[in-house]
């Protein structure tokens, strides 16, 4: 009876292993990138089955909560996207390898009349055998889709399948939601990356639409720096509602943090430093400090105003 359940208990194991592992990829229309594409869903929208329809490749539940739809274009035409991390060039997209599609979130919002919408981001990365995300310096390419809501039935708006790659290992962070007008709304996110054992810095992106297309139209560096032994920093941003703007309103960044001149050991040197803080950092062995620096959209983007605001405290 001993040897009977441990045969079952290894015919199980194997065919979950195989489960996890046999991942095959599913050939689409060259129609699924059309951004001009009509989709409708009964409410309640479900994100995943949403996304779904949206990449009709073969959807897989792996552990640890790993979900994602496997799909190859054989007759699409890849277009290039950035990928802010700036190692390995440019992404491809669809990948010739396949593409891996996982949703990154589903974001609820109401507008100042009561109409409903939802964001579904989503999260490409090369399609992996094991259905692993790989690559240090690969980020994950992000998708957007936005419904709004008409009696029982979500109406898709907008939709653009690839944005632009951000973070690490093939993996976008989660954007939230930010009111950056009336009635505007635009997605934020922090990407970080640093090589390993290195401090990670961080840059604050805003993506929003413009000029017909979801696009990053923001982007602030030095706004975070973490797993460094000697320095840390982290920013929080606030959208200004008292300058009589409608749409694109200005942002104020606020950055606090400590600086301590490294010792120049293995796990321990000196990191970059933004220009309002270099000037003090070739005297002083430490301080904590505080940043204010004030952003405008001007034209395209969104670039820095005024002088920066830089107060130090703790000096040695």
């Amino acid at each position: 009876m001993r040897q009977i359940t441990l045969n079952l208990f290894l015919l199980i194991s194997t065919f979950c292993f195989a489960q996890e592992t046999d991942l095959k990829l599913k050939n689409v229309s060259d129609t699924i990138l059309n951004q001009k594409r009509v989709l409708k869903v009964s409410d309640p929208l479900n994100g995943e089955k949403t996304m779904q329809k949206l990449f009709p490749g073969n959807l897989y539940h792996l552990s640890d909560k790993n979900t994602f739809i496997s799909w190859k274009c054989k007759s699409c035409k890849p277009s290039s996207f950035v990928d802010v991390n700036g190692v390995e060039g440019d992404q491809m997209f669809p990948y010739s390898e396949g593409v891996a599609t996982r949703l990154l979130a589903n974001i609820d919002y109401s507008d100042s009349k009561g109409n409903q919408f939802k964001i579904l981001v989503f999260n490409h990365s090369v399609h992996d055998e094991d259905g692993l995300q790989t690559g240090r310096f690969s980020g994950g390419l992000l998708g957007v889709a936005k419904f709004e809501k008409n009696s029982n039935v979500w109406e898709m708006k907008s939709f653009q399948p690839a944005v632009a790659a951000f973070g690490s290992f093939a993996q976008c962070p989660t954007p939230k939601l930010v009111e950056i007008g009336e009635d505007q709304f635009a997605l934020s996110l922090v990407h970080a990356n640093g090589g390993a054992g290195a401090p990670y810095n961080g840059y604050l992106y805003l993506i929003a639409g413009f000029d017909g297309k979801y696009q990053p139209l923001m982007e602030i560096d030095y706004y975070s720096l973490f797993n460094s032994i000697s320095s840390e920093w982290s920013s929080t941003y606030t959208v200004v509602t008292d300058n009589n703007k409608k749409f694109f309103r200005d942002f104020k960044i606020v950055t606090k943090g400590s600086y301590k001149k490294a010792k120049g050991t293995e796990d321990d040197f000196e990191v970059d430093l933004p220009a309002e803080l270099a000037e003090m950092a070739k005297t002083k062995k430490q301080f904590n400090f505080v940043i204010e620096r004030h952003y405008s959209f001007k034209g395209k983007f969104y670039k820095m105003i005024d002088k920066p605001i830089v107060k130090f405290s703790n000096v040695k």
